[in-house]
């Protein structure tokens, strides 16, 4: 299922990938890049949250300062990036889609090492991702249709 879901996520980058870049003046390699970058850090993320957190709350232990450093670093550059470019619900799906990947293999009794699980998982996405910039567009048959009869 998070195969699927890569895949989906895959053709909707690139059907609008065109769009963004003219929009925001970027090549179409740095999109992939950036789409690329988003899927990992969503996936590090969600692979790995235990670990993840225990550091990230050790180094806010360790001061006050520490402390509002993260928090403001975090809910800053977070806030901005999900609002200002409007990928919050691409990385709600994908995230979910990971959790729930994560949930199934803890049922059947499957419990990887981290790192084991984040590279399998890392694969998985990306190559969904890839596969999924690979169909055509969902529409595309729909307007060669509407040209054909008129």
């Amino acid at each position: 299922m998070l195969f699927l879901v890569a895949v989906v996520l895959g053709n909707h980058w690139q059907v609008v990938q065109p769009t963004f870049t003219s929009l925001h003046g970027v090549s179409s390699a740095w999109f992939w890049c950036l789409v690329l970058l988003q899927a990992q850090v969503v996936v590090v993320f969600c692979t790995m949250p235990d670990l993840l957190l225990r550091q990230v709350s050790m180094l806010m232990a360790s001061s006050r300062v520490m402390t509002l450093v993260v928090t403001l670093l975090v809910v800053i550059t977070g806030g901005l990036y999900l609002l200002k470019l409007n990928v919050l619900t691409d990385v709600l799906i994908l995230a979910s889609a990971l959790l729930l990947a994560r949930l199934d293999l803890i049922r059947i009794g499957v419990s990887p090492a981290a790192g084991i699980c984040l590279v399998l998982m890392s694969v998985v996405v990306i190559a969904g991702i890839a596969a999924g910039t690979l169909l055509p567009h969902p529409t595309a048959s729909l307007f060669a249709e509407g040209l054909r009869i008129t």
